[in-house]
């Protein structure tokens, strides 16, 4: 291991860090709101929005992203609409998590038991308050393993950011050993900067589910 080349090598590894950061956490935000807007749909059975929410999630949960990134960089411009890459990379993670965190979402929100939305109901609640203050909460922590796998996973979808010419960690590594050959360093930093975006949102995550868990049935233990 040359630890010239690996000091050499750590800015750029840091800037492209900094980037894949940016956008996956982004892209995170994007999805968690369409999911939110996408299980509320499906939720309440909105009429020809739920028919589209469904479309939407078979399309993008049975497309890779490497595809709809292609589409949205490459195709959209031949209908002059031009989307920068940044831009570009957010949408497609967006979308991509927004289709993963509606059914994660919905699968939580269909398991609260009817009988609190109609006493809800009861109580003069609209639907939208019913859904954010009574539903929600308790699908959010039904759900939460599966939000925080989806995170974990689209965190690592960004590695194919370079395919569009994002200056992200893969496309640094893949960089760096086609000009210098330096494949062991190269390698080492990028697994090194994967662990250090991934691993504390996992402990994050396991922590948040022990928490949330034992704050509902602490008092039964």
């Amino acid at each position: 291991m040359d630890t010239g080349a690996l000091n050499s090598y750590l800015p750029l590894y840091v800037r492209a860090f900094f980037l894949t950061v940016r956008i996956g956490w982004t892209g995170i935000a994007l999805s968690l709101a369409i999911g939110i807007a996408g299980a509320f749909v499906l939720h309440f059975k909105v009429p020809v929005l739920s028919k589209v929410i469904k479309a939407y999630v078979e399309l993008f949960r049975n497309t890779p992203l490497l595809v709809q990134l292609f589409f949205i960089y490459f195709g959209l411009p031949k209908a002059g609409i031009a989307i920068p890459a940044e831009t570009c990379g957010i949408l497609g993670l967006g979308l991509l998590g927004g289709s993963y965190m509606t059914e994660s979402l919905r699968s939580g929100l269909d398991a609260v038991p009817v009988s609190q939305t109609e006493s809800a109901l009861a109580l003069g609640f609209t639907k939208r308050r019913i859904f954010m203050y009574v539903i929600l909460p308790q699908a959010v922590i039904s759900t939460m393993p599966a939000v925080m796998a989806n995170i974990i996973f689209l965190l690592k979808e960004t590695s194919v950011f370079s395919a569009i010419s994002l200056m992200d960690l893969m496309f640094t590594a893949k960089d760096l050993i086609g000009l210098y050959y330096d494949t062991t360093e190269c390698l080492f930093l990028l697994v090194v900067f994967y662990m250090i975006m991934l691993l504390p949102v996992s402990m994050l995550g396991s922590f948040v589910e022990k928490k949330v868990r034992f704050g509902i049935y602490g008092d039964q233990v």
